[in-house]
């Protein structure tokens, strides 16, 4: 049983932060604001001629795209008064690899989610070791926002080499080479829109573990003189 609380209790610790990252990006995915303030600070309207409104409905569009079951997506806009098809084939290729990303991290908040549960529930009504979750959960915590300052600091000394790498990684193909005077999606997302994610994603990231660690703070001192 020992050897159980232990393999558990570290696999907990590993899950943690693969959960609050993918947590983060599955929320700056759907987050129609930070789609509008990128938009508004890299004035995608000036850049491509579109209104507000309809630059919100490519945004509308495209997380409804990341939710669906649908394997392409386009969209239609007016754009100067008259209808205006927003992407070509080879962004709509890129946006289709986008889609299997951001469905692998939703797999993976889901596997991580539903064990991290599991365990705090075991942790907390079977064995009863309070003391334990709350050791799991300064480990896990405290590894979240290490790897989260790593990242920072990586981001901030040469984040156009780190964006360059994570497509080259990522992708089988090269349709994220896109020509930015040209192909809407650079337009509206930049390469300075993609660096406020990261931050975004970066200070949830950070803000989950801290709240998380308190907890697991709070009961590790709680219970750190009970015998599990």
């Amino acid at each position: 049983m020992k050897i159980v609380k232990i393999i558990t209790h570290w696999l907990f610790v590993l899950c943690l932060p693969v959960m609050l990252f993918t947590a983060s990006v599955s929320a700056a995915a759907n987050c129609i604001w930070l789609y509008e303030y990128g938009f508004d600070k890299y004035e995608a309207g000036q850049v491509t001629g579109l209104e507000p409104s309809q630059l919100t409905k490519v945004a509308q569009g495209l997380i409804g795209y990341w939710n669906s079951g649908d394997k392409t997506f386009n969209i239609t806009v007016t754009k100067d008064g008259q209808p205006f098809t927003v992407f070509n084939q080879r962004e709509v290729g890129h946006l289709k690899d986008v889609k299997a990303i951001f469905q692998l991290v939703y797999r993976l908040l889901m596997g991580t989610g539903i064990y991290v549960l599991i365990f705090a529930g075991i942790m907390l009504f079977w064995w009863k070791d309070k003391r334990r979750l709350g050791l799991g959960l300064l480990w896990g915590s405290g590894l979240s926002i290490a790897l989260m300052v790593a990242l920072g600091l990586a981001a901030i000394i040469d984040f156009h080499w780190l964006f360059w790498q994570f497509h080259i990684i990522s992708f089988a193909n090269d349709l994220w080479l896109l020509n930015p005077a040209t192909d809407y999606l650079i337009m509206l997302f930049p390469e300075g829109f993609w660096f406020d994610a990261a931050i975004y994603c970066s200070v949830a990231k950070v803000i989950a573990a801290l709240i998380l660690g308190g907890v697991g703070w709070w009961l590790w001192r709680k219970y750190k003189n009970i015998l599990a």
